[in-house]
């Protein structure tokens, strides 16, 4: 008993000191405080600022954190994106060849400057084969464009219905690419059975080297005298 008596003055008196220290303490004048009041002050400073930057640091990481995972999904996104085109890679190939290949035979359809005249005459012979009569066959101006020529030729011919018909199939089953086009059919006056046909045969054939060189010239005069404009 004498001993927890004791305890217990001990643990008052200590109180007593604590409370003393802290008795007639003058906010406004810090220098006179006594030690454990300053220690204290001391200590409650140094929290604040730990915690503040505690607190500062805290945000900076959740800034940075979510900056991450705004990258994050665009990665994402721009990954999916990525293996999408993967995926369908071997295909575009795949069509690309294709595509080649069908340009390559339409190529083939293509006469050159010096093939013309007998595409020409092989016209003329499939209408003379199907007994027409040729009334115009009138070559026009040559278009030029980026990587072939068009000739227009106007045709009028006279014959039988079936005759004109024929014609118009071997025309179009010619080996070359030729196309008929602003047809018209009437009846002859006086002719009975006998039809006239007016078209306009469009040919086609590929450029030659020189002319490859002026339509590249020309595009690229073309572009350089738009990007002069103000």
């Amino acid at each position: 008993m004498a001993t927890l008596s004791s305890t217990k003055l001990d643990l008052a008196k200590i109180q007593e000191s604590i409370m003393s220290q802290f008795r007639g303490t003058d906010l406004n004048d810090p220098g006179s405080w006594k030690s454990l009041p300053k220690y204290f002050a001391y200590a409650l400073v140094t929290l604040t600022i730990v915690g503040l930057l505690w607190a500062f640091w805290l945000t900076n990481s959740r800034d940075t954190l979510l900056a991450e995972e705004v990258k994050e999904t665009d990665l994402r996104t721009e990954y999916s994106k990525k293996l999408a085109k993967a995926a369908n890679l071997e295909a575009l190939k795949k069509q690309r060849t294709q595509v080649m290949q069908y340009v390559t035979e339409l190529e083939k359809q293509l006469p050159s400057k010096a093939e013309m005249d007998a595409l020409l005459s092989d016209i003329n012979q499939a209408g003379i084969g199907r007994k027409l009569q040729f009334d115009l066959f009138k070559p026009g101006q040559v278009k030029l464009q980026d990587y072939y020529a068009e000739l227009p030729i106007a045709v009028k011919v006279t014959g039988g219905y079936h005759d004109i018909g024929s014609f118009v199939a071997d025309v179009a089953d010619l080996s070359r690419i030729v196309t008929l086009t602003n047809l018209s059919v009437t009846p002859v006056t006086g002719r009975d059975g006998i039809l006239s046909l007016e078209a306009t045969t469009n040919t086609f054939r590929y450029l030659d080297s020189e002319e490859l060189a002026t339509q590249r010239k020309a595009k690229a005069d073309k572009a350089k005298a738009a990007g002069a404009k103000p």
